[in-house]
């Protein structure tokens, strides 16, 4: 590897990491934050590929990304691309934050654990996968609040962020918050796995590369966001359609979206209802999303990081 590439695993301090993971969530949410309200209408929008299914609507509300963005715009509108993000900022500071600490801290341990030294493939895995796992657990209440409030059309559900934690508690119970997280964990193990394998066995590859986009390391990262984000997507949009679930379910943009008892159900009854592309709505908007959200993601880390440490080392110089 060259000697002037940073690498994700192993630079800064504990509290340096935690900053720069913050930063990265924070730059990151804002610029996509169109594109995930696109994906999630898209994602949640049920309608009939046969007469068989008579309980949801034939033709669709949405007929692609550009005809969500005009309907958004002219009923909503420019604010209404943005709903849901402030618990997103939120969602992706903190899962930003402890998903590096995690990836590091595993990668850490995992290589001093042991008498021999892991694959770097098995290691960047199961590190990722560990960060992607804890970050989404803990993180979780704030993207069901997300996906909630990005359903909302012009009628209010929640009226605040406040109001609609005093509502979820009150109507559904602190199980109402981890609604879906089956499906979440489901997905982002194998979603973050993949995506740190492919982005640490890229960057060493594309080191060194000047692009505009932001060089080899940007580059691993919308490769690693596109291939795992296209493996794992039908959980993401099962995640969705079950975050809507329980006594508002009828309230949001859709009228008709089914009630789903679990993943596995609501898999075969996407498949009956909607057929299998019906796993797929909203992937093609999601991976536009993906590949500069992944590079954003990457890239500000590693800046901040840099900038982060360099500053330190400037102030330690001067005492």
């Amino acid at each position: 590897m060259a000697t002037n590439a940073r690498h994700l695993k192993d630079e800064g301090t504990s509290l340096q990491v935690v900053s720069a993971g913050a930063v990265a969530g924070l730059v990151s949410r804002f610029v996509v934050a169109p594109f995930d309200v696109v994906k999630i209408r898209l994602q949640l929008q049920p309608y009939a590929i046969s007469r068989s299914a008579a309980s949801l609507p034939s033709t669709p509300i949405y007929n692609g990304t550009l005809a969500t963005i005009r309907h958004i715009l002219q009923h909503e509108g420019l604010a209404g691309l943005w709903k849901g993000n402030v618990p997103a900022e939120l969602l992706y500071v903190c899962y930003s934050s402890i998903q590096f600490t995690t990836y590091r801290s595993t990668t850490l341990f995992l290589q001093t654990a042991f008498p021999w030294k892991l694959p770097d493939a098995a290691e960047s895995f199961i590190a990722g996968a560990s960060a992607g796992a804890l970050a989404t657990t803990a993180t979780y209440p704030l993207d069901l609040l997300r996906t909630r409030f990005a359903a909302q059309g012009h009628q209010k559900i929640y009226a605040s962020l406040r109001g609609a934690i005093r509502d979820i508690r009150r109507d559904e119970g602190y199980a109402g918050f981890f609604r879906g997280i089956g499906p979440s964990l489901a997905q982002i193990v194998p979603f973050m796995g993949i995506f740190f394998v492919t982005y640490e066995g890229l960057r060493i590859r594309l080191a060194g590369l000047d692009m505009p986009w932001g060089g080899g390391d940007a580059t691993a990262g919308v490769a690693g966001s596109i291939l795992a984000k296209t493996a794992v997507f039908p959980m993401d949009l099962v995640r969705k359609r079950i975050q809507v679930q329980g006594p508002t379910r009828n309230r949001y943009v859709y009228r008709d979206i089914p009630e789903y008892s679990g993943s596995l159900r609501a898999v075969l009854s996407i498949i009956r209802t909607e057929g299998f592309r019906g796993l797929y709505k909203g992937l093609p908007i999601s991976l536009v999303k993906s590949a500069p959200a992944g590079a954003i993601t990457v890239w500000t880390y590693e800046q901040s990081l840099r900038q982060i440490m360099n500053m330190s080392a400037s102030r330690e110089s001067r005492l």
